[in-house]
């Protein structure tokens, strides 16, 4: 069946004519169609332009489908099924649909009646809910999809897990503990250790020598299984922010409800029981002033009770019976009361005296009351006989419903209402429409609280004055002030118990409140639960659904004062009347409890001898359906006489008065107050009004109004609006003919009603809106109608189109404003959109689907649907009404420009609206007609917005605007269809140059020129945009958004990148594409994203974070070329093409960006979510598309854009890299933040930069969850970026799934990137400049290798670098060592992986690559270079390094080794068996390291050992120096780290001194030494070590000037971060000469600023003490516990302010938890230990503080406080001790040792620990220490006084101290202790006359002090300035006569053996 004859519906129309029709009318559209067609090969239309479309229906014509039935078939048509009418019958509520049968029915409630019965018409697209419109990929969906995933095993998760094997076990770990110098000891023990491993399973085939095809073939196939079909289910779902074609099935009408309660009475008792008592039940809302629900009566008496009104009952229907209702409350707020009114049988007496018995009596005094009881039962008895029939107020009382809901506990539930689309994308607050009210203090919910019982003890009496409702909102308002005047009343006292919660979703045994069953109910015989009509407080907009005609009386107050006679008890009789005689009374009156359903009269209570009574009563009536100008309502007034009086009637009518309820064809409601005739009222009476005054009649009060009624109509018929009612009216008399007719006053003929109904409809736009609302499907069927069916009137048909068509707007206009607050996210209405979809028929036509005609139904329904997207408001607002009226023959095409025109207006929001409105029309007429027509239309539109963008202010609100039309468009459930797939593009039709051939230079890779047709394909070239039209519109749009100068990019970016993401997404769920090929097909479509991608590749956000990395490899290929545009560096195609005079080349960028981008114009970067949501869709294509096609593409590539490409799939690694759980776990806290973060920078940026895209922004934020919640108009829960970032506490199962998912994602992106790697290896096999790309290939491959991987990729990718190696290993071996190193570095890391397949495949790959070196040149010494080198830097810096699995993978490459027959004969194993054994011996130096990973000085230590131990191999001991100081950096050991970067560059400084002797390169490690004088130990390297020439020696890149220069700018940035500034200086000394003889200015300008900084840092900070250098320690180790550290001893370096308790404390509890608890002692003093008085057992540590220490000579050259902390070697501790042993005693016995201490290198050094070599200790005689004190003393006193600026207060405490009286051991004490006497001992006349110096020395410091003082001081101070010059002078009187005294022997010469004992060498050596 050919393609036009299925499409031509169910018209059976010939194709032919089908064809010729939509011809004619694209003709008439666009002019001929031959002129358009001419330049249907423009193949270099730019980018901005749109191409003319292929004709649609003509390509489906000319070309039969050619494939095999199947899925590839139905990707080229249309399915034959695509749309279907269906009959969906309407649910009824009730169990009977409750509308008046057998009635004569009037035209209107005829056609309402059938409107509320009638089915539901739907026009299904039966595919559509594959649309994203209507099945969208959201998160949720995506989890479904995501379950049953296998579990991707990454080496970061599995470090916790599998710890196995013998690193657990304490003794192997010891057993390698080797001594200082030996860091190889126990190489044989560890080769038998080697030998005994077992090895890991070997690759079975890996010693073949197979061909490379079939490897590459083995491998591919192994590569395709078991790999997931959807690449995006494992991405997260597209955003829902941007998801503009969202769309729902409306919820079919239904009836509205607010939040229901409810509401349980289960018992009601008194304190005494005696009589009938009876209840009312209703909502008020006292803000409103309103009583919001009708009445609900209840009756709890018991039947022994209710047997006293036996006289009066009928048997009570079942209805009457209910005890529980269901309130509905729309507008829930904090003013609602349930009040509760009681009422009685009338008795004798007022209220008051009818309530004393019960507020006096109580139960308890039963017994006593018994005979009051009795009378009072009696009395009741006689009561309830005779006047059963009338009822009495009694009581009241009101429960606030506001506490109980929230002391209930509120639950967040969502609250309910009519109407909204409740699909799975919008599951937001189903508020009703009534939103918008209920902002600040009414929140308030009825809707989740928990469920309460309540006892209510305390009624009010009724006051018969005060019975009206205002009385009572004033009682209510009363009642929630705290004084309320209620609580003073005395209450009756009762309980009544009910029960309160929120309604359930369908209760059972419900009835509505027209008693009709509500479904289900299960039981006619069981009690029912009422449903309460609600009176809502503000207006309620919902079209009526079901037949509702209820008609309210209030019967307000009587005014009875000046009527004559007995008239006291008033009670007014209500009746409905059908005519005027007594019978015709209808029972229509609802009954109240206990009691029949329908009564024909009812009565209001009585108050009791009360003429003018107020009324509370509230009367419902069923109206009939067909309500006569003879129907009205009869009130009659009757005087009830209590008492029985001999010859009184029990009722003495004593007025009259009615109510006529139709009134010029309208039904009255509303107040009156009529006037009461005393008379009966005469015949006819019932067509006027009581207001006439009728003749012969008396009235009461000379016929004024005294009798207040109001009444309310719930009504479905009639509308109650005049300009509604007029409407229907004319329109059914006009469908009727009954002509001539009455309208109010005017008599309708034929000839005037064409003018009054022009009149109408125009005044329909009066209508109120809530009426309107609610006759909204009503109104808008009629003016259907009179558009398609135009009345017949005297015979001519009278055309009201236009004004049917104006009205119509309006109305919609109307109606959707009004339901403003329910739109969805669109801005659709729920409402409209519902009547379309289900309400909507065309007059005329019954749809009978099997004949009759359905055509029409479905192409006017479908084409109607925009209505329900208000285009027919937006037309109406903006006046172009004209041109949209149908009745005008008008060109179509100024519709077009209209809406441009608002597009392109201020006001944003209607822009938005239309553009949405039209696009979604658009949408659908592609499933209706010509789809060639519709494309047109599509360009048509294109090109107006085009137009407007040239002039246009804001381009970017445009642009997005056309981003989301198109967005929309291609939502179209067919749309993989209307692209014209699995067809190849028409090649061009002249020879015109494709893109890549421009320059008429054959591509890279094969010898002839590109294949024009690929190329095509893959460019956004002039054939793909035609035939793929809807593609090419969509990949335009991102292309022009990704351009570099694009407006607004930010946003566009991620709209245009969403936009192509979403219908990946789809693609990838939807089943008809699920088969490969099919997918390959669609994948076509998309091919140009490659190029896209490739072209922005310098704006994408770099995951793989380095400077200037995103072209690492372009650049590398593209040597010659600066830009993008300059290809192979010869000329700019589209130059080239101008030069030459033909049309730029297609696609070609140029056209919009002049000029080859270059790097300065860079343009603005994409997001990093952007740029990874892109990158996900690069890899969709990718993946999906053909393998072959692919390849045919990559070899027309030129080198550059090769080079990109391979970039492109670098980051595609970097962008997808797996990050571990643990990372899940880190970022679950932080993204919530990020996220808010985020979208308040995204909008200032936009706001800020974005003119007029102001307005947008500001809505969007209104709308946003966190914007302000009054202005919130809808509600998203389920977006993607919330469910990320929202809930902040996810689960364990959450963040286990979402690691799950990211796993596999990581895997599978990965794999897609190495399928694509091996089709460019493919490609690139023979080309020339192979080397290169290949060298490229591999660096990508690297780069898989060295992320973190699962185990299932890094098979496939091992075994890929395997094939890379066996094809091409000159890359490795002739070319970069770099590359080699990497690769080393990469498999040695996998061969220490946990997991064994890994393993396996890592130690395969390493022993093959040694293979292949050796078999280049007969041994393998690069590789085993790296090797080495690779696990020492592997073993430095990896934390989680297991050196258990590396030993097994050793032992594996060992055994292929021994395994390999064909390289038997050579010395091959034996290498590799040498190899192996010494990477065993590292790694056993690195258990010891890993044994003290937690103890950084010993890491440190082990760390410099192994570092030693390659002192003859410069490149290993330069990566420890490496790895020491990555370590040092991060313990912030800033000094330490820049010290290993020293000692690095003078490594490499002698190495290249020994290659050749430059003038400004360093001379080897002594140019070093002015930065440490411990750098000369690098000089261990001579010539006899190294011969700087053999293969593999100094090959790293640091063995180089470069390589130097970095080392020393690595070493310059570390001092300056740890403040050693002048260290700088020194370093730079060194790098500027190198620097000046390279001629880079730039650097030296770079070097000279950062020297700047320095020495303006040194002078801001000379004092020293902003920088504060380190302090030092002694650490003692004693116990044989510690192992190599027993009985050393070393200094410290802690950061500086370190306390001594601080170290003491770390160090004890590492050491406790190294050993266990109660084993580490910490020696307390500094006392010389005796390690014969420990215990063995346990282990102890010794701290001491020490300080610098200097010889007198040193401190000549220690100027600065750096160089007195800089280069220390010496370090000082003193111990004071008395001869008994004690610490601190007397003066006379007082010592001190003085400790000098020795290390073997100069702090700072590459460690913070140096053992110490060599100890000298010194003691202090008695006399010394105190000469000591006295010059300390005196050198503060000095420094207080020089202090400059002075410091008065530091000064006087010096001074207080030094002149103080009550100073302890002060100056005076010293002097009397040791220069009372002349010492007898000559040696000892020295000390003396030292000490007595010193004493006048510090006299004359104090006086000068005093001086000073006195200078500072103010007035206040000057007493204690005068009492310190006391005490100073009684000190030097006290002082006086012991420095007078002369010693004989000081001036004799002194005897030769007498020492110089206050030099230091001449201290007294202790007896140690």
């Amino acid at each position: 069946m050919a393609a036009a004859e299925r499409r031509a519906f169910a018209h059976k129309i010939n194709r032919t004519v089908a064809a010729e029709v939509r011809k004619q009318v694209s003709r008439e559209r666009s002019g001929s169609p031959s002129s358009s067609r001419r330049c249907s090969s423009s193949l270099g239309v730019p980018l901005t332009e749109v191409v003319e479309p292929l004709d649609f229906e003509d390509v489906l014509l000319s070309r039969p489908p050619d494939a095999e039935p199947g899925p590839l078939r139905d990707l080229v048509e249309f399915p034959a099924d695509d749309l279907e009418l269906l009959l969906q019958p309407r649910e009824c509520r009730t169990t009977e649909p409750g509308i008046p049968k057998d009635e004569k029915l009037d035209a209107q409630v005829r056609a309402a009646v059938e409107m509320y019965i009638e089915d539901w018409v739907i026009v299904h697209r039966r595919y559509q809910y594959l649309s994203a419109a209507y099945s969208p990929v959201t998160t949720e969906t995506q989890r479904e999809r995501q379950k049953g995933l296998p579990r991707q095993v990454f080496e970061q998760d599995a470090s916790g897990d599998e710890r196995s094997g013998p690193e657990d076990s304490n003794d192997s770990r010891r057993g390698s503990g080797s001594p200082e110098d030996t860091p190889r000891s126990s190489g044989a023990s560890s080769i038998f250790d080697l030998r005994n491993l077992a090895a890991d399973s070997l690759l079975p085939s890996l010693l073949e020598r197979a061909a490379p095809e079939d490897v590459d073939r083995r491998n591919e196939s192994l590569r395709r299984q078991h790999r997931p079909p959807a690449l995006l289910t494992l991405y997260p779902a597209p955003d829902e922010d941007e998801a503009v074609e969202r769309c729902s099935h409306p919820e079919p009408p239904r009836e509205h409800f607010g939040q229901r309660i409810l509401v349980k009475c289960l018992s009601l008792k008194f304190e005494i029981e005696i009589e009938p008592i009876f209840g009312i039940l209703a909502l008020y809302d006292v803000r409103e002033k309103k009583k919001i629900s009708e009445n609900f009566y209840f009756d709890l008496n018991s039947d022994s009770i209710k047997g006293l009104l036996r006289a009066h009952g009928t048997h009570p229907a079942i209805s009457t019976l209910a005890r529980s209702a269901i309130f509905s409350v729309t507008y829930p707020s904090p003013d609602i009361f349930l009040v509760i009114k009681l009422e009685k049988v009338l008795q004798q007496g007022d209220i008051s005296e009818c309530c004393e018995p019960y507020m006096v009596m109580k139960e308890v005094d039963t017994a006593k009351n018994k005979e009051k009881l009795e009378k009072l039962r009696l009395a009741a008895e006689q009561f309830c006989t005779r006047l059963g029939r009338y009822r009495m107020p009694f009581a009241w009382t009101a429960v606030h419903l506001a506490n109980i809901v929230s002391s209930a506990g509120q639950l967040d539930r969502d609250s309910d209402s009519e109407g909204e689309r409740r699909s799975a994308w919008t599951d937001r607050r189903r508020r009703g429409p009534q939103d918008r009210a209920s902002s600040g203090d009414d929140a308030c919910s009825f809707s989740g609280f928990r469920p309460a019982t309540l006892t209510v003890t305390n009624f009010f009496k009724q006051e018969a004055e005060r019975l009206s409702d205002e009385d009572l909102f004033k009682f209510l308002a009363d009642m929630r002030r705290p004084s309320s005047l209620l609580r003073r009343l005395r209450p009756v006292t009762a309980q009544l118990k009910i029960d309160i919660s929120p309604a359930p979703e369908n209760p059972h045994f419900c009835l509505s409140p027209e008693l009709l069953h509500i479904k289900p109910y299960p039981d006619p015989r069981g009690r029912p639960t009422k449903e309460i009509l609600e009176f809502p407080a503000r207006e309620v907009y919902a079209p009526h659904t079901s037949y509702r005609n209820l008609l309210y009386v209030y019967p307000h107050s009587l005014n009875f004062s000046s009527r004559q006679g007995s008239v006291r008890n008033l009670a007014v009789r209500v009746q409905y009347m059908t005519g005027e005689d007594p019978s015709q009374a209808l029972p229509v009156i609802f009954g109240k409890s206990s009691c029949s359903e329908f009564t024909r009269e009812a009565f209001t209570p009585v108050v009791y001898h009360n003429k003018s009574p107020e009324f509370y009563e509230e009367f419902k009536l069923h109206l009939p359906a067909c309500v006569t100008e003879n129907h009205h309502l009869l009130f009659t007034f009757y005087h009830v006489s209590c008492q029985p009086r001999p010859g009184t009637a029990l009722e003495t009518p004593v007025g009259f008065t009615w109510i006529p309820l139709l009134q010029h064809g309208r039904l009255r409601t509303g107040p009156f107050c009529l006037p009461v005739s005393v008379d009966q009222p005469p015949p006819s009476y019932s067509v006027l009004t009581p207001d006439v005054a009728l003749p012969g009649m008396r009235w009461v009060d000379g016929h004024k109004g005294v009798f207040s009624v109001e009444l309310t109509a719930v009504s479905s018929v009639h509308p109650q609006d005049p300009h509604l009612d007029k409407f229907f009216t004319l329109v059914h008399v006009l469908e009727e003919g009954a002509f001539p007719f009455r309208l109010k006053d005017a008599v309708l003929s034929e000839g005037n009603v064409e003018q009054e109904l022009r009149a109408s409809l125009a005044a329909l736009r009066l209508a109120s809106p809530e009426p309107l609302v609610a006759f909204s499907h009503h109104v808008l069927d009629k003016l259907v109608r009179l558009v398609v069916r135009p009345p017949i009137i005297s015979g001519q048909i009278v055309n009201l189109g236009r004004g049917a068509f104006e009205a119509m707007a309006h109305v919609v206009s109307l109606v959707h404003r009004s339901l403003e607050a329910a739109q969805d996210a669109r801005g659709h209405c729920p409402q409209l959109a519902a009547y379309i979809h289900y309400a909507f028929r065309l007059p005329g036509t019954e749809p009978s689907l099997p004949d009759g005609a359905p055509p029409v139904t479905v192409q006017a329904a479908t084409l109607a649907r925009g209505s329900g997207r208000p285009i027919s408001l937006y037309l109406a607002r903006s006046k172009s009404i004209s041109s949209s009226n149908p009745d005008l023959a008008v060109a179509p095409g100024s519709v077009d420009d209209e809406v441009s025109r608002i597009l392109a207006s201020k006001d944003v929001e209607l822009a938005e609206r239309l553009n949405a409105s039209l696009a979604f029309f658009l949408s659908d007429l592609l499933s209706l007609v010509d789809r060639g027509f519709v494309f047109s239309l599509v360009r048509a539109h294109y090109k107006q917005v085009a137009t407007r963008l040239q002039s246009s202010p804001n381009p970017a609100a445009l642009l997005t605007l056309r981003m989301e039309f198109t967005r929309i468009l291609c939502s179209h459930e067919h749309y993989v269809t209307l692209n014209l797939p699995c067809c190849p593009l028409s090649p061009p039709a002249s020879p015109s140059p494709s893109v890549s051939s421009t320059t008429s230079q054959s591509s890279t890779f094969s010898s002839q020129a590109p294949d024009p047709k690929v190329t095509s394909m893959f460019e956004l070239s002039g054939p793909f945009r035609q035939q793929h039209f809807l593609a090419g519109l969509l990949l335009t749009e991102l292309a022009l958004a990704l351009e570099p100068e694009a407006e607004g990019a930010f946003l566009l970016h991620k709209k245009a990148i969403s936009a192509v993401h979403s219908l990946l997404c789809g693609h990838d769920t939807d089943p008809r594409y699920a088969e490969a090929t099919v997918k390959a097909c669609v994948a076509e479509l998309y091919l140009p994203l490659l190029s896209i991608a490739r072209d922005t590749l310098p704006r994408l956000h770099d995951f793989a974070e380095g400077p200037g990395q995103r072209s690492r490899l372009a650049s590398m290929l593209d040597s010659d070329t600066e830009g993008e545009g300059d290809i192979a560096g010869t000329i700019n195609p589209s130059v080239a093409m101008a030069i030459a005079g033909g049309p730029l080349a297609p696609g070609s960028r140029a056209s919009i960006s002049q000029g080859p981008p270059t790097a300065s114009r860079a343009g603005c970067a994409l997001s990093a979510e952007s740029s990874r949501t892109l990158l996900a869709c690069v890899l969709w294509v990718l993946k999906n598309a053909e393998p072959a096609l692919l390849q045919r593409w990559a070899t027309d590539l030129t080198l550059p854009q090769l080079g990109r490409l391979l970039d492109l799939l670098y980051l595609c690694l970097a962008a997808f890299e797996y990050k571990g759980k643990k990372a899940f776990e880190r970022i679950n806290s932080l993204t919530f933040k990020k996220s808010l973060d985020m979208k308040a920078r995204l909008e200032e940026a936009i706001l800020g930069t974005i003119g007029a895209r102001q307005e947008m922004v500001r809505r969007s934020r209104e709308r946003s969850p966190f914007g302000n919640p009054e202005n919130v108009r809808w509600r998203k829960s389920v977006t993607h970026w919330k469910q990320t970032s929202d809930r902040v506490d996810k689960t364990k199962d959450e963040m286990e799934h979402e690691a799950l998912v990211e796993g596999n994602l990581a895997t599978e992106a990965s794999l897609v990137v190495l399928d694509t790697l091996e089709i460019i290896v493919q490609t690139v096999m023979l080309s020339e400049a192979r080397e290169s790309v290949l060298g490229a290939v591999l660096k990508v491959v690297l780069y898989s290798l060295g992320s973190a991987q699962s185990a299932l990729f890094l098979q496939h990718g091992l075994a890929t670098q395997r094939a890379l190696v066996s094809k091409f290993p000159e890359l490795l071996f002739e070319e970069d060592t770099e590359l080699c190193a990497d690769l080393c570095l990469r498999l040695l890391r996998h061969c220490g992986s946990r997991i064994s397949t890994i393993r396996t495949h890592a130690s395969a790959s390493l022993y093959l690559l040694m293979r292949q070196n050796f078999e280049i040149g007969h041994n393998f010494a690069r590789v085993k270079m790296q090797v080495t080198m690779s696990l020492s830097s592997l073993v430095g810096t990896t934390q989680n390094f297991s050196e258990e699995y590396l030993r097994r993978s050793l032992k594996t490459i060992l055994t292929y080794a021994e395994e390999d027959v064909g390289l038997r004969d050579s010395t091959f194993a034996e290498q590799v068996q040498d190899l192996m054994f010494n990477l065993h011996m590292i790694l056993t130096d690195t258990v010891k390291m890993k044994e003290h990973q937690e103890d950084p000085e010993m890491l440190i230590d082990l760390m410099y050992r192994i570092a030693r131990g390659y002192q003859g191999s410069p490149d290993l001991r330069l990566t420890w120096l490496q790895n020491m100081a990555g370590k040092h950096a991060e313990l912030g050991n800033h000094a330490e780290a820049a010290q290993c970067m020293v000692h690095a560059a003078a490594l490499v400084a002698e190495y290249l001194a020994l290659l050749e002797d430059h003038r400004h390169l360093p001379v080897g490690c002594v140019s070093f030494q002015n930065i440490s004088s411990n750098v000369l130990e690098e000089s261990a390297i001579s010539d006899d070590i190294l011969s700087p020439d053999e293969e593999g020696f100094c090959s790293g890149k640091h063995f180089t000037e470069l390589g130097l220069v970095g080392l020393l700018e690595q070493a310059a940035g570390y001092f300056t971060m740890g403040g050693l500034y002048e260290a700088v200086n020194e370093v730079y000394k060194n790098l500027i000469p190198i620097l000046e003889a390279h001629r880079d200015y730039k650097k030296l300008a770079a070097v000279h600023g950062k020297l700047q900084e320095a020495f303006t840092k040194i002078m801001h900070q000379s004092s020293g003490w902003e920088r504060v250098f380190g302090t030092y320690f002694r650490v003692g180790f004693y116990g044989a516990r510690f192992g190599d550290l027993d009985e050393q001893e070393f200094v410290y370096k802690e950061p500086s302010i370190t306390k001594l308790a601080e170290i003491s404390h770390r160090l004890e509890e590492f050491y406790t938890e190294r050993f266990g608890d109660d084993v580490v002692e910490m020696i307390k003093d500094s006392n010389p230990v005796d390690k014969s008085k420990l215990d063995a057992q346990k282990a102890y540590i010794q701290i001491t503080y020490v300080e610098p220490y200097f010889d007198t000579y040193e401190l000549k050259d220690r100027v600065t406080y750096f160089d007195r902390n800089y280069g220390l070697r010496t370090f000082l501790f003193c111990t004071p001790f008395t001869p008994d042993g004690r610490a601190h005693g007397e003066l006379p016995e007082q010592h001190k040792r003085k400790t000098l201490l020795s290390t073997d290198h100069a702090f700072p050094y590459i460690k913070t620990r140096i053992r110490v070599c060599h100890r000298e200790e010194t003691v202090l005689t008695p006399v010394e220490v105190a000469i000591e004190d006295m010059q300390k003393k005196t050198r503060e006193l000095a420094f207080a006084t020089e202090q400059d600026p002075p410091d008065a207060k530091m000064l006087q405490m010096v001074l207080q101290g030094s002149v103080g009286p009550t100073v302890n051991q002060g100056p005076l004490e010293v002097a009397q202790v040791f220069l009372a006497e002349i010492p007898e001992d000559p040696k000892l006349f020295r000390h003396h006359n030292k000490l007595r110096l010193c004493f006048k020395d510090f006299c004359k410091k104090c006086e000068d002090a005093l001086r000073k003082n006195k200078a500072l001081i103010g007035p206040d101070q000057k007493e204690y300035h005068r009492e310190l010059e006391r005490n100073y002078c009684r000190l030097r009187e006290a002082l006086q006569p012991l420095l007078t005294q002369r010693l004989p022997q000081l001036l004799a010469p002194t005897p030769p053996g007498l020492r110089n004992s206050l030099n230091r060498a001449s201290f007294r050596k202790a007896d140690l």
